[in-house]
């Protein structure tokens, strides 16, 4: 069966908007690291395309540094915004972010290979959510918040299950924001042949002490917060604490690359990775 696909190249997300809603199955168009290939093996076949790699402001890292009574601190706390549109590679080299948290910067770098991240961006990885991809663990360790065209969404909110998100009809990711923490860090232990985690914990440590952990690659409903690392970690904030730390098998992925069991161990052992 032959279809046919309109290519839309646009300067702004509101054009962008307007396109959506008027056409009868538009699809947004980021990196096209799962949007191509799924067109490519007719798994989808929508009437638009929308590319938003020409759109102004979607693009680059902003770090902003905390101000009390108007004076800024140099203690922490800054509050980084990186555009839907940032390349992985882009998020890996900015010195900025790596001055104030290099962990992104790492995960970043680790994404997938060179051909990926030079054109996959944070926006469409958040956007798909894929069970297995590396930043869902970051924003919802970080609390961050996802910004779209028409409101801000807190992370704990938006990720909703194996690729699905808060994300209505017409709603583009313009940014993504949070605070960096006093510490942090991730563990990854990827499928050598696609990179993508088998299990990864995205570990982060507020200024007061509280700790949040999540998971990618091992759930059977994608990304997801482990209290009991959460508490272990809060009271004791080093890898002995994790090994006092039951981690179920329940609830997570058996598929030829390992079984639930095993990914359950993965986390503990990537956890303190992340540590580290």
């Amino acid at each position: 069966m032959m279809y046919e696909t309109n290519f839309h190249s646009v300067s702004s997300p509101q054009e962008a908007e307007a396109i959506l809603a008027t056409a009868t199955d538009a699809k947004i168009l980021a990196g096209g690291q799962t949007l191509i290939p799924t067109m490519k093996q007719r798994l989808a076949a929508p009437s638009d395309v929308i590319d938003l790699s020409r759109a102004e402001g979607l693009r680059g890292v902003t770090i902003t540094k905390r101000k009390v009574m108007g004076v800024i601190k140099a203690d922490g706390g800054e509050t980084v915004t990186i555009g839907a549109m940032t390349t992985h590679a882009e998020v890996a080299a900015n010195a900025e972010l790596a001055e104030v948290f290099p962990a992104m910067c790492r995960l970043a770098g680790n994404i997938g290979d060179p051909a990926v991240r030079h054109r996959g961006t944070i926006g469409g990885s958040v956007a798909n959510n894929d069970p297995a991809a590396d930043y869902p663990a970051a924003l919802l360790a970080l609390a961050a918040t996802i910004h779209t065209n028409k409101r801000e969404i807190a992370a704990s909110d938006y990720f909703q299950g194996m690729f699905e998100t808060a994300l209505q009809e017409g709603e583009i990711i313009t940014a993504v924001s949070f605070q960096a923490p006093a510490a942090g860090g991730y563990g990854k232990f990827p499928n050598p042949a696609s990179r993508y985690a088998m299990a990864g914990v995205f570990v982060a440590r507020s200024k007061d002490g509280a700790v949040r952990v999540a998971v990618t690659g091992a759930g059977e409903n994608g990304v997801f917060r482990h209290a009991g690392l959460e508490a272990a970690l809060t009271a004791d904030y080093s890898a002995n604490a994790v090994d006092g730390v039951e981690v179920s098998a329940e609830g997570l992925m058996s598929d030829l690359h390992g079984t639930a069991a095993y990914r359950a161990n993965l986390i503990k052992v990537m956890a303190k990775r992340a540590l580290a």
